[in-house]
C-alpha cells in the first residue's frame, strides 16, 4: 500500500473520530469536565500550600494546572482504547484488519485523533484557571503546553490500545483510565519531567534545561507505549 493510500486511511480514521464527537457529544463530556472538576477540587483542598516557605509560587492555580491538563490528555487517550475495545466487540475492527492498510497507519489514525481531542479539555481547564487568577504562560508557554498535552494523549492512546488488543473487551476500561490517572496525578517518573516542562510557563520562566528533559521523558514514554500497541496490533489475528 503506497504512502498516499496510508495517509488517506489515517485521515479517514481521524474524520471518523471527529464525526463521533459531533454526533455523540455527550460521550465526551465526562472526559472534558473531569479534569476541570479535579482542578477545582485540588485547588480547594491544597490551595493554602503556597503559604509554605520556599514554595515555588504564590499561586496554586498556576502550580497545579499542568496536572489537570495532562489528566485531560490521559482520559482522552485512554478513551481511544475503550472505543477500540467496542469496535473489536462489534466486529468493525476485524474489517479494518482485513484491509491492506498498514498496521502503523491504523494506529497513527487512532493516536492522532486522541492528540487532537486532548486539546479540548486542556483548553477548558486553561480558561477556568485564567478566570480564577492563574498566571498567563505566554505564547511560548501555551505552545509547549499544547505539545506536551498532545504527546501525553499519544502515550495514553498507546496504553489504551495495547490493553484493548490484549483483552478485546470494554471491561478493561477501568484499567485503561486508572493507569493513566495514577501515573499523572502522582507524577510517577518520568511524568515529573513532563509536568515541570509545562509548569515552567505558568511558574517562572521557560528554560531549555526543563524543556529538553520533558521532551526526552515524553519521547521515551511514547516510544514504549506506541511500540507495545503496534506489536499488539500486528499480532492481533495471529
Amino acid at each position: 500500500m503506497n504512502r498516499v493510500a496510508s495517509r488517506e486511511a489515517i485521515a479517514a480514521l481521524i474524520a471518523r473520530s471527529k464525526n463521533e464527537l459531533i454526533r455523540v457529544p455527550g460521550a465526551a463530556i465526562p472526559g472534558i469536565l473531569a479534569p476541570t472538576i479535579f482542578f477545582l477540587g485540588l485547588n480547594g483542598v491544597f490551595g493554602n500550600l503556597v503559604q509554605l516557605r520556599g514554595f515555588d509560587t504564590d499561586n496554586y492555580l498556576s502550580f497545579i494546572i499542568p496536572i489537570s491538563m495532562l489528566q485531560g490528555a490521559g482520559f482522552t487517550g485512554a478513551a481511544t482504547g475503550v472505543n477500540l475495545a467496542r469496535d473489536i466487540e462489534q466486529g468493525w475492527f476485524d474489517r479494518l484488519m482485513a484491509s491492506p492498510t498498514p498496521r502503523w497507519a491504523l494506529l497513527a489514525g487512532m493516536v492522532l485523533s486522541a492528540c487532537a481531542r486532548a486539546l479540548i479539555p486542556a483548553a477548558l481547564v486553561l480558561i477556568v484557571a485564567l478566570i480564577l487568577g492563574a498566571h498567563f504562560p505566554g505564547l511560548l508557554g501555551l505552545l509547549l503546553a499544547a505539545l506536551f498535552v498532545a504527546g501525553m494523549a499519544a502515550v495514553a492512546a498507546g496504553w489504551g490500545t495495547m490493553l484493548a488488543l490484549r483483552y478485546r473487551s470494554q471491561s478493561a476500561a477501568p484499567l485503561m483510565q486508572a493507569g493513566m490517572f495514577i501515573l499523572i496525578l502522582f507524577t510517577v517518573n518520568p511524568v515529573t519531567q513532563i509536568v515541570e516542562a509545562i509548569r515552567q510557563g505558568f511558574v517562572g520562566g521557560i528554560t531549555w534545561q526543563d524543556t529538553w528533559q520533558g521532551l526526552v521523558a515524553l519521547v521515551a514514554l511514547m516510544a514504549l507505549m506506541l511500540t507495545a500497541a503496534l506489536r499488539g496490533m500486528v499480532r492481533f489475528n495471529n
